[in-house]
């Protein structure tokens, strides 16, 4: 598979989905939106960026919940050549005038929502945009700010996509910073067409017939492929929400848009099999069901696919390499690993010592594959240690056995040693998790009297749930090798988490440093 020199992914998709002029695109909270008007107002949005003065490869800040504005926006950046930086909407003031500043951003999109939180940035950073774009807005807009609608149909449609080349930057995504400042990751126009040709299709096996549905925004890497690369590469319909993901907020969509593909990640799949207003089998119509983000615990697959009898297809991707790389495939799942590499993509596991260990041993994961992202933006360190010739470090350890299979071993930097031998925590979490009381568990490292590194385990039960700590610590021992088992564990109400609902073991590090 190639692509020509020159390549403008947003016209790409815009011509591939012509003869759907009349198909629903997406469904949001306030209406549908076919793939005529999708087009229409995503080159409109192209020719206001324009008239903004706003010129090719300058970056334009992208903050805004999902809904039918998102893709006209991201889409509509693309078609100009402008460089979208898609952004979490749930950081603080400060995280978004650093983002500004970074990014050198010439204008915002931004949700009415989040206009209060985004002045707040702009009143802390010293760095000014020529242009800002509001979608629904709550109240009066501030001065030389302009409506999202009013401003689309104040221009005519750019009439064809600004000439960019395959490899031009194309769009940021920003890491999720859980330690240190984030990293705006720099993508190319064919990243995003990658990821469509090497797993939407292929392992997804997505259809024009499918209605998609993730609970992952499109901000996240994972969410971007999931609602907008992969349903628009085949003509698909993707709902969209722009509310938290809860139990009660996905089944109302479930029940109501009969979504076939969902896409969610272990946090949200646990605490739905928790609720008990989960939906029967038949008031759904799922087909599939894909998660990422953090490995998927196989207890939990397993319950997902009693009730529902539908497959969870793990996998593993990143905001470097945009999307996933390994996993299960539909009729090929063993729970508990993340599946074989994808076709298109190299996978190897390096020792200390940058040579490959052999299957069984841990190792430091290192992709190769088409989609991995250029650089981050202005970090020539983090840069060079990520992305290493071909290859990008992912930052985890993984295993994988004789038949091909990677599973999970923990983030570098959250591997225990444990008596001499490396542990992973995601091991011992997994394991704490079949537990019928227990909703969530998290495991560190932690000091003995005599300085000696055993682990801990953070628990949180469910409603209802009740264990003691020896019942607990004498579950894992039966179940792992003796060494394994939490030496140290502690009940807490809820544990502390990214904006994307990853375990931030660093901050329990803290607590246990300060204690």
């Amino acid at each position: 598979m190639t692509l020509p020199p020159r390549f403008n992914f947003a016209g790409h998709l815009f011509e591939l989905n012509r003869e759907r002029a009349a198909r629903t695109a997406y469904i949001d909270d306030r209406g549908t939106m076919s793939y005529g008007q999708l087009e229409e107002r995503s080159r409109r949005l192209a020719a206001a960026l324009r008239a903004a003065g706003i010129r090719r490869e300058e970056r334009v800040l992208l903050l805004m919940l999902d809904g039918n504005d998102w893709p006209v926006s991201f889409l509509g950046s693309l078609y100009a050549g402008v460089v979208p930086v898609a952004v979490n909407t749930l950081l603080t003031p400060d995280d978004y005038a650093y983002m500004l500043d970074h990014s050198r951003a010439q204008a915002v999109l931004v949700s009415g929502a989040l206009l209060p939180t985004l002045q707040e940035a702009m009143s802390r950073g010293g760095h000014e945009v020529r242009a800002l774009f509001v979608s629904q807005p709550t109240g009066a807009l501030p001065e030389g700010a302009q409506e999202f609608d009013a401003a689309l149909a104040a221009v005519e449609p750019l009439a064809s996509p600004v000439t960019t080349a395959s490899d031009d930057p194309g769009f940021w995504l920003y890491s999720s910073g859980s330690t240190g400042k984030p990293k705006g990751t720099v993508h190319t126009h064919a990243n995003l067409w990658w990821t469509a040709e090497l797993y939407g299709k292929p392992v997804l096996g997505l259809t024009e017939d499918d209605v998609c549905f993730s609970a992952a925004k499109m901000y996240f890497a994972y969410g971007l492929g999931n609602a907008l690369t992969f349903p628009l590469s085949v003509g698909a319909t993707v709902v969209l929400m722009a509310e938290r993901p809860t139990p009660d907020a996905t089944f109302r969509r479930w029940t109501e848009h009969r979504p076939t593909v969902f896409f969610g990640a272990p946090t949200g799949f646990a605490g739905m099999l928790a609720s008990p207003k989960l939906p029967a089998r038949e008031a759904v119509a799922l087909r599939m069901c894909s998660s990422a983000g953090e490995a998927l615990p196989g207890e939990i697959a397993q319950r997902f696919k009693t009730h529902f009898g539908c497959e969870i297809i793990d996998g593993i991707g990143s905001t470097e390499m945009l999307h996933i790389f390994i996993s299960n495939r539909p009729g090929d799942v063993r729970y508990g690993t993340t599946g074989r590499p994808v076709e298109g993509y190299e996978v190897e596991l390096r020792g200390e010592d940058g040579r490959p260990v052999p299957d069984g041993e841990v190792g430091d994961l290192y992709i190769r594959g088409p989609s991995s992202a250029l650089m981050y933006w202005a970090n020539r360190e983090k840069s060079r240690e990520t992305f290493q010739g071909g290859w990008t470090k992912s930052g985890d350890k993984y295993t994988r056995d004789a038949d091909g299979y990677y599973t999970y071993a923990g983030r570098s930097d959250d591997m225990l040693k444990v008596s001499g031998i490396y542990v992973s925590p995601f091991e011992v979490e997994a394991t704490l998790m079949q537990h019928p009381a227990v909703l969530e568990a998290a495991v560190i490292g932690k000091e003995d009297a005599d300085g000696l590194t055993k682990t801990k385990a953070f628990v949180v039960l469910k409603d209802g749930g009740a264990a003691t700590e020896d019942e607990l610590k004498a579950f894992v021992k039966e179940r792992l090798a003796p060494y394994k088992y939490p030496r140290f564990l502690e009940f807490v109400a809820e544990l502390p988490k990214t904006a994307t609902g990853k375990i931030q073991r660093f901050r329990l590090r803290e607590k246990e440093r300060q204690s």
